[in-house]
């Protein structure tokens, strides 16, 4: 479990094949510094586990579902990452509920910048579209993010915007992030659990009939 609070900015020192897979290797002080075999560190929001560490660094594997389903795809030496340690229980929730499980990707399609922030429009798959909701939460690439705005329910294409503050473009991966780039997308868990349930509110067959 993470808040999508960045703790440090990694870089992807080795990508290894491994099966169907990938192991990476990425740098990361801060994250190792206080990490064991097997502890989960998000890396641009894909929870990922330590199978390897030295001082400064941990290797972790990527199945091939995690591959196709995220912005790990394809991913070189030197791309640099947002990195986040799990949430540890006596700390505050400085972000939102985010369990390392990318729902998908979007691709950032405009990049407004203004005095003191960046404006960033990212396209959202159809089936995303019902889980995003203005004022809302959502991770993006790792990072915790209020929605500022949403396309309309109708819309022939969906897509959300965020509003990034001077702190959040310095200290994330989103500060040099262009259009078109490819970014990895966790929406609200509270939204997933509330389309679960609705998805069988309608009455079972049989039900409130004769016995």
């Amino acid at each position: 479990m993470f808040t999508g609070i960045i703790e440090e900015l990694g870089e992807v020192t080795a990508v290894q094949p491994s099966g169907d897979g990938v192991r990476l290797t990425v740098r990361a002080p801060r994250a190792v510094s206080d990490a064991g075999h097997g502890d989960s560190i998000a890396v641009s929001g894909v929870c990922l586990t330590v199978v390897d560490q030295g001082e400064d660094w941990f290797t972790a594997d990527v199945m091939r579902q995690t591959l196709e389903m995220s912005s790990l795809a394809g991913v070189e030496v030197g791309r640099p990452v947002n990195l986040e340690r799990a949430l540890a229980a006596h700390t505050r929730l400085g972000g939102h509920i985010v369990q390392g499980h990318v729902d998908g990707t979007g691709v950032l399609v405009e990049v407004r910048p203004g005095e003191q922030w960046r404006v960033l429009r990212i396209s959202l798959p159809a089936a995303l579209a019902p889980l995003v909701v203005d004022k809302g939460s959502i991770c993006v690439d790792g990072v915790s993010l209020t929605v500022s705005d949403v396309s309309a329910a109708d819309a022939g294409e969906h897509w959300f915007e965020v509003s990034l503050i001077p702190e959040t473009l310095a200290a994330t991966t989103l500060g040099s992030r262009a259009a078109g780039d490819l970014v990895n997308l966790e929406t609200d868990i509270l939204a997933r659990h509330v389309q679960r349930l609705l998805a069988f509110s309608s009455p079972l067959p049989n039900e409130g009939g004769s016995r």
